[in-house]
């Protein structure tokens, strides 16, 4: 029976890596290390991307987001982005007058940017709530109700002191007992709860739902300087553009905003910010490559600097085969096979360690469905058996290289 070069490079290179266990394992550490992070990258962004798409999505095909600057996927924001004025009630009610192919618009208030409140309940109390004061078309985008309702047009117009609570704040003032009905303190205020939300589809992984709703002009009343504004608007089914065209033709107009000058507002559909998410995880999952290319480039050079070891070892294993009949290709096929086998086997190990950490990512955030895609694992195993064929080339032409007197002499 004939052993092919390839059969007999493989065995070869497992009775080596048996032997030095160790110095086999610090050998392709490295490789492991990038493997790992490529794969663990991958699962994560597979995960974000899924769970994010998801998440605008859940706005709706027929929903615009107007905001005074570019509110989502941001860095620092210019010296013009921040003295643009807020939008205002007015320019919700100019655009639900004015805009034919808009259902409806809810306007959202925010307290300030910087405020820190407190709910409390019998002496239990939740710190860093997301206070918002907003009316009843809120609710068509996308509210589900764990129990009660929603705020209504009643409650507004009247002012009424009434609240409706997110999921998370539900379980941790009435963890066995119903909300509705029961007075909560919010910044020493006194509001009856009507109603609780369940978390929304579109919450992040891990984000906890701290919401409270008021009707907009009660929470004016309790933030007489609040000014901050976000408007939801809704479009009738297809007329998306033609709503986001008059949207800003208003706006524009409401504010004042001469013809040769850029919008000093933003409005954005799902499928623009699901376009702005993808950007940034991109350039993370291209700058984690490259940093986990330090990785197996040191994992590569380890590979190279043990070849060249084992090739000195066996200087005379060399001549000894080259006497008998072996070719420069055979030497050379048995060098690349133990280096690629020494480095594919770190690059299992790395997928091991990848999936591992992919699985750590989704106990530490529950709602983050990592998996561990089939690109990831064959790109880990890819560029792990490159590492090794790559940087195993030299050490084998080395060794195809020796005279075979000269080898046979060596001590």
């Amino acid at each position: 029976m004939i052993v092919s070069p390839l059969a007999t490079g493989v065995k070869i290179a497992m009775a080596t890596i048996r032997e030095h266990k160790l110095r086999s394992f610090l050998t392709v550490l490295g490789v492991i290390i990038g493997t790992g992070t490529v794969i663990a990258v991958g699962s994560i962004v597979t995960g974000l991307d899924s769970t994010v798409t998801g998440l605008f999505r859940n706005f709706g095909s027929s929903t615009l987001i107007v905001f005074k600057f570019k509110a989502a996927m941001r860095g620092n924001l210019s010296t013009e982005e921040l003295r643009r004025k807020p939008l205002t009630l007015e320019d919700a009610r100019a655009i639900a007058e004015r805009c034919p192919s808009v259902q409806h618009v809810s306007p959202y208030l925010f307290p300030g940017f910087f405020n820190v409140s407190r709910a409390r309940y019998k002496g239990n109390d939740v710190y860093r709530v997301e206070l918002g004061g907003t009316e009843e078309g809120y609710a068509a985008n996308g509210v589900i109700m764990l129990e009660g309702r929603f705020l209504g047009d009643t409650d507004n117009q009247r002012r009424l002191p009434v609240a409706v609570i997110g999921e998370d704040i539900k379980k941790a003032l009435f963890p066995n007992v119903s909300s509705v009905g029961k007075w909560i303190d919010v910044d020493g205020h006194q509001f009856e709860v009507i109603g609780a939300m369940q978390r929304p589809a579109n919450a992040m992984p891990g984000q906890e739902d701290l919401r409270i709703l008021f009707p907009y002009f009660s929470m004016r009343k309790m933030f007489p300087n609040a000014q901050e504004h976000m408007l939801v608007v809704v479009a009738y089914p297809g007329k998306l553009p033609a709503a986001e065209d008059e949207v800003r033709t208003i706006l524009r107009i409401q504010r004042r905003v001469p013809h040769d000058r850029p919008d000093n507002f933003w409005i954005s559909s799902a499928e623009q910010m699901i376009e702005d998410f993808r950007n940034i995880t991109s350039m993370v999952a291209l700058v984690m490559v490259v940093l986990s290319s330090i990785g197996l480039l040191v994992g590569g050079i380890g590979v190279m600097n043990i070849m060249l070891v084992s090739v000195t070892e066996r200087t005379r294993e060399i001549g000894v085969r080259k006497a008998v009949g072996a070719r420069r290709f055979d030497i050379i096929i048995q060098f690349l096979t133990e280096a690629v086998v020494l480095t594919g086997l770190g690059g299992l190990c790395g997928i091991m360690l990848g999936w591992t950490a992919s699985q750590g990512a989704r106990l530490i955030f529950p709602n983050l469905p990592t998996t561990v895609p089939l690109w990831a694992a064959l790109l880990g195993v890819a560029v792990s058996v490159g590492v090794g064929l790559f940087f195993g080339i030299w050490p084998a032409n080395k060794a195809a290289r020796l005279d075979p007197v000269v080898a046979l002499r060596y001590e």
